[in-house]
């Protein structure tokens, strides 16, 4: 766990990464010397150097069920710095070079795998790596005849380790980066799908809402109907509709079941269907709620427009872009519709029809003209990639009727948008591990090249024939790790030519090396290219599969011993102690470039599909949070007048015939239809808004003049609607005539009303709300009754805390 901060994916897997990788190194190491030193040792020394290594092996094996079933920190520790200390002292009883060499080999790679094994607890690998030199430097001392100490090896190990340490921290570095990047780039995708999540809901409630209540209450203030029985069972469904909670549909649905149940309106007003659908056809929720609601208002734009009193709803599935999708038709024979004539404020088909199949991903056509008749289509497709309609045609901006041909593309499908950026998270986070593999492997290189191979280059000048290619071999190595780190540190990838040139290089220099060393010398500590050209090659093939590497360390290896068998074949004795440098050397560097390969291959999209997990697990629950916030503020601003009017119609307590609800639903209706039209995008929303209200008190059979002086200019959205709401009340009361003005100044606007005709307000609901004026106090609304005549007038005046800045 990373001190002060959360610890993310890349850097979790890391750890669990590196962990498992140190046990089964160590490991296999220590079973393979423990074979080996027991072969080696005399025949009367064996039962000895089993009870010293046997502790090793056992560590290892509990190390490996702790994998799988965690055991104490303290039992395991205990058990590593038992096993390094009993292998560094068996050194006297297994005796001579090989002996030795084999347990410096074993002792140094299990003190590098305790970096790993114990890479988030640095001070416990600290530990075991004093502990493990200590017993390695005792037990060297003790096997000497002279019992000297050779500081050589000490210095190797101690660099070994500090590599290893540091190898880790770069990469956990690079891990760390990954997760915040992730988390800053999940953040704001996170923040765009709430964001979207909201918008989305809002336009599914603006159609329930256009649907629903305003539908009903704009016919109950037009008192266009002698028969009322339908209205309370409509009044009841809509205030169900409202409640409702929009947005958590789950699962698939039958969409043939669904069109079953259309209604088709009661009375005069019923529309008689004619039903041809292939069923089942079953799609998810979500869609087929959109097109089930979306032919549900079609059905009553045929009620109210079309002339005529029957209409066919056909439904039937289709294949096509690799995924399978369904069709509805619904269509009349009736007067037809002119697209130029639907004002911009109407919302049956652009909300309740287009808007719909949009936000699910689907696509909705309309094809009319006058007498023509009209034919209504809704296509959805799983892809979230609809096929184009048959019917081409220009977008229209909205309308209760029909228009011209039209087909509005949805959106790209959710999960094509996720899988995208899944991948690039992947990307992301192996382009991280990659770049942080990379400076490992350059960094020992480096180290490495310039501690090691350096030392052992000058002291040995007397042992080369010539000196001078051993020297030319050492400064290629270095011109081969100055251009591939070049290019690493500017952030680009080593180009394919640069790396064939640098290969053959590395190749090259591990063939001189070779052939120009004596050969009881190879892998000795006269040799200082064959330990430190695996790493360059390794620098070099990091972003490859490990069997190219693999496949160039067998290169690396056949040339060497190839040197060796040229001089002459080596003795049994000198085989062993060749076999075991080079299990110790290119073993672990193979080991080195397994790991990586796990890293980038696996690590990185577990890594991205644990981030992607956790961001969904978020972004729904932030979604979730909303939309309850969202519902319940909408559902409190209805609670003041809508409700209880759809309550009282519900339940027969208030009377469509009663002049008195007529006008209080005909001003709901109103501030709905300004509602609505809060969403376009217009050139003056303001003007836009009062047109909407104004459009209702016309369609009441009121004469409504309307004046605009001034230059237009920017209001909020909450100022609006409380500079429109006065003018919305009194619109709705009026029974003849009004006039309304709108004067732009440079430090304030005006909207007033004059009513003609107007009712009383009799009703607290025909009222501004109190704690919606409270809300917004630099607006005031002045009212003034004459007779039958009602003034209104509500301004607004800008504030220096406004930012708003009037013409």
């Amino acid at each position: 766990m990373r001190r002060g901060g959360h610890e993310g994916n890349s850097e979790r897997l890391v750890n669990r990464t590196v962990e498992r990788y140190g046990v089964w190194l160590r490991s296999t190491v220590v079973l393979l010397c423990g074979a080996l030193g027991l072969v080696w040792a005399d025949a009367a020394d064996v039962p000895l150097a089993a009870a010293l290594l046997a502790p090793a092996v056992l560590a290892s094996g509990v190390r490996l069920w702790a994998l799988r079933r965690p055991l104490p920190l303290a039992l395991l520790w205990t058990l590593d710095a038992a096993a390094v200390l009993l292998m560094g002292l068996s050194q006297p009883v297994l005796g001579g070079e090989g002996g030795n060499a084999m347990v410096e080999v074993a002792v140094g790679i299990s003190l590098i795998a305790f970096q790993f094994e114990w890479a988030t607890r640095p001070v416990a690998g600290a530990t075991l790596a004093v502990v493990g030199t200590a017993a390695c430097v005792l037990g060297d001392v003790l096997s000497s005849s002279a019992h000297d100490l050779d500081v050589v090896p000490l210095v190797r190990m101690l660099i070994q380790v500090g590599l290893a340490r540091a190898g880790y921290l770069i990469v956990r570095a690079r891990a760390r980066a990954a997760d915040r990047s992730a988390a800053v780039r999940a953040a704001l995708r996170r923040e765009a799908d709430v964001a979207a999540a909201r918008r989305a809901t809002e336009r599914e409630y603006l159609a329930t809402l256009h649907d629903t209540a305003s539908a009903t209450l704009l016919m109950v203030s037009q008192g266009d109907g002698r028969d009322w029985s339908w209205l309370p069972p409509r009044a009841r469904q809509d205030l169900e509709a409202l409640s409702a909670m929009p947005g958590f549909e789950t699962g698939s649905v039958d969409l043939a079941a669904l069109l079953g149940c259309v209604p088709e309106g009661e009375g005069q007003a019923r529309v008689r269907l004619t039903t041809h659908i292939e069923g089942p056809l079953t799609i998810p929720s979500g869609p087929g709620l959109a097109i089930f609601n979306g032919v549900r208002e079609a059905v009553t734009n045929v009620s109210r427009h079309a002339g005529v009193r029957e209409a066919e709803l056909r439904a039937w599935s289709e294949e096509g872009n690799g995924g399978n999708g369904v069709v509805v038709e619904l269509s009349d024979a009736g007067r037809g519709f002119e697209p130029d004539s639907v004002p911009v404020r109407r919302r049956g088909i652009s909300g309740s029809i287009i808007g719909r199949m949009r936000a699910v991903g689907g696509t909705a056509s309309i094809t009319s003209g006058p007498g023509a008749g009209t034919r209504v289509r809704w296509r959805w497709h799983d892809q979230g990639r609809v096929p184009q309609a048959r019917d081409q045609g220009r977008v229209p901006q909205s309308g209760d009727g029909a228009g011209q041909a039209t087909d509005v593309p949805g959106p790209a499908g959710p999960a094509g948008r996720t899988r995208a950026q899944h991948t690039a998270a992947v990307r992301f986070i192996r382009g991280q591990l990659l770049y942080g593999s990379q400076l490992v492997a350059l960094l020992i290189c480096l180290v490495w090249q310039f501690t090691i191979s350096l030392r052992r280059l000058l002291a040995h000048q007397n042992v080369y024939d010539p000196a001078w290619a051993q020297t030319a071999a050492f400064v290629c190595l270095v011109a081969v790790a100055a251009t591939g780190g070049a290019s690493l540190l500017r952030g680009r990838r080593i180009p394919p030519g640069v790396r064939g040139w640098c290969l053959g290089s590395v190749l090259a220099v591990s063939a001189v090396s070779a052939y120009t060393l004596p050969p009881h010398h190879a892998t000795g500590p006269a040799d200082w290219a064959f330990g430190v050209v695996g790493w360059h090659a390794l620098f070099l093939l990091a972003d490859l599969r490990v069997r190219v590497y693999a496949a160039f360390l067998g290169a690396h290896i056949g040339v060497n011993a190839a040197a060796v068998v040229w001089h002459g074949a080596p003795t049994p004795a000198e085989a062993a102690v060749l076999g075991i440098a080079t299990v110790g050397s290119c073993g672990l560097q193979l080991a080195i470039g397994a790991l990586m390969t796990h890293l980038l291959r696996d690590t990185a999209p577990a890594a991205g599909s644990a981030a992607a997990r956790e961001e969904e697990l978020r972004t729904r629950e932030r979604i979730h949070e909303h939309l309850q916030s969202d519902h319940k503020e909408r559902y409190r601003a209805l609670t003041a007048t809508t409700v209880p009017l759809l309550v009282g119609l519900g339940h027969g307590v208030l009377s469509p015939h009663d002049e008195e609800v007529r006008l209080r639903c005909g001003v709901e209706g109103a501030r709905m239809r300004r509602l609505f039209a809060e969403g376009d995008a217009v050139a003056d929303p303001l003007l836009n808004e009062l047109r909407a209200c104004v459009e209702v008190a016309e369609h009441q059979g009121v004469t409504v003049s309307l004046a605009v002086r001034g230059l237009p200019g920017e209001v909020p959205v909450e100022i609006r609607r409380e500079l429109i709401d006065p003018v919305a009340v009194t619109l709705g009361r009026t029974r003849s005539a009004a006039r309304v003005t709108v004067v732009w100044t440079p430090g304030a606007v005006r909207v007033s009303v004059v009513g003609v005709d107007c009712a009383d307000d009799r009703t607290e609901a025909a009222a501004v709300p109190s704690q919606r004026r409270a809300a917004v106090p630099h607006v005031s609304v002045v009212r003034t009754r004459r007779g039958e005549s009602m003034w209104a007038e509500a301004s607004w005046s800008r504030s220096a805390s406004s930012g708003v800045t009037l013409p």
